[in-house]
Order: structure tokens, then C-alpha cells, then sequence
């Protein structure tokens, strides 16, 4: 039997946390250890385990007219969370569909949803290991390109909302006494189409989010 304990991390974000390819890959979809979650678990190791949690398109808490109602963050989350709980780290990282045209939403909208998400795991203790609740970590998507070659209309007047992000996420990751990365610190979106990652990217993202996660680590013994 294994006595050394385990921690166990929940990764909830979008595309560019299931993995869409900026460079030619089966499917479209990085392999699992070129994505960020899968680098974390090579940095951290076999004491680790990272449930990826990725859904292209998805909001935070908005039902998409056009993609479905499958996107919306905030209803798919408490289910989400209930199937693999106990759970000791909840990583959250969306942001960049809210700011779609269609949702016509400011930065600070963008920011209150993940303060939604934030409320849904605090108000489901019953999903962290012992019957605490897990920690949490926002992260703040890198702002987009300011070219967005095939995506222009779709994410018209999105740029400078992308960039006052971090101000706003981490405004409220404060207010609500969770930690906050802002990945915009260490990578940039592609200039492929100006918002998903690159490989290199996955691996700095990765290897940047598992340095926080260690060191959250150490406050859950």
C-alpha cells in the first residue's frame, strides 16, 4: 500500500485547456503530454493526479446561442466536480469565449463569471478531500492577438477586453480569497489565429501553473 498522499487536481477551462493545435495534429488536438495539464503532470510527478476538464467554446456562465447550451461554465460545473470528487486543487482558466461579439460582455462581466465558478466550488464542500473545501486557482488566459486571422467578426472589439482581464481576475480572485496566476505573465496567444497556444506555449503554461500548484500543495499538509 502506498502510504505518500496523493493530490488530486481539477483543470476546467476551454479549448485551449482540451488542447486545439495551432500546428498540424490528428484531430486537431495536441497529444495529451504536449497540453498544459499533461506537462503539469510530467513536472509534478506520480503523487499527482490531473483530470483534464476541457471544452472548446466553453463560457463561463453563459448558454451559447450558437454552440449550444453545452458551454455554459456554470451548469456543467457542480456535476463536474461531484464526479470526481474528493478533490484537492480546482484550477480554473476560461474567459476568452465570454468575450465572443455576441455576448457582448466588458472585462469585468467576464471576471464575475469566473467569480461565479469560484462561489459554485465553495458551496459544495462536500467535493474536497476530509471535508474541506479544495483550493483554488484562476488563471487568466493570455490577452489575444491583435490580428485574429479567421476570427475577426466573431471577436470584434475583443482585444482590449482581453488585456484588462488579468486587472479584473485578479481583483477577483482577491475579493474572494482564492490564488490567481495570470498565464499572460509567461506566454502569448498564437498569431496563428490569434487566441489558441502553441506548443511551446502548452509547456511553459504548464511547467509555470505546476510552480503554483507546489506551492499550494504545501499548505494543504
Amino acid at each position: 500500500m502506498n502510504s505518500h498522499p496523493r493530490t488530486t487536481v481539477l483543470c476546467y477551462g476551454d479549448s485551449n485547456t482540451w488542447g486545439t493545435a495551432t500546428v498540424a495534429r490528428p484531430d486537431g488536438r495536441y497529444a495529451p503530454d504536449e497540453r498544459w495539464p499533461g506537462v503539469m503532470r510530467l513536472v509534478l510527478g506520480l503523487h499527482w493526479d490531473i483530470i483534464e476538464e476541457g471544452l472548446p467554446g466553453r463560457t463561463t456562465v453563459n448558454d451559447d446561442p450558437v454552440e449550444g447550451t453545452e458551454k455554459n461554465g456554470s451548469t456543467y460545473l457542480l456535476p463536474c466536480l461531484a464526479s470526481h470528487k474528493p478533490l484537492d486543487i480546482v484550477v480554473i482558466m476560461l474567459g476568452t469565449n465570454d468575450l465572443k461579439a455576441r455576448f457582448n460582455k466588458s472585462a469585468w462581466d467576464i471576471a464575475a463569471g469566473v467569480g461565479r465558478l469560484v462561489a459554485i466550488v465553495k458551496t459544495t464542500p462536500a467535493v474536497g478531500r476530509g471535508r474541506r473545501l479544495p483550493e483554488i486557482l484562476v488563471v487568466c488566459p493570455p490577452p489575444m492577438q491583435d490580428s485574429l486571422p479567421g476570427y475577426a467578426e466573431m471577436f470584434a472589439g475583443a482585444q482590449p477586453k482581453s488585456k484588462e482581464l488579468a486587472l479584473h481576475m485578479r481583483r477577483m480572485a482577491k475579493a474572494n480569497g482564492v490564488r490567481f496566476f495570470d498565464a499572460g505573465t509567461v506566454i502569448q496567444s498564437s498569431t496563428v489565429d490569434g487566441f489558441h497556444l502553441d506548443p511551446d506555449a502548452h509547456v511553459t503554461l504548464g511547467r509555470a501553473v505546476a510552480g503554483s500548484l507546489s506551492e499550494i500543495s504545501g499548505s494543504l499538509k
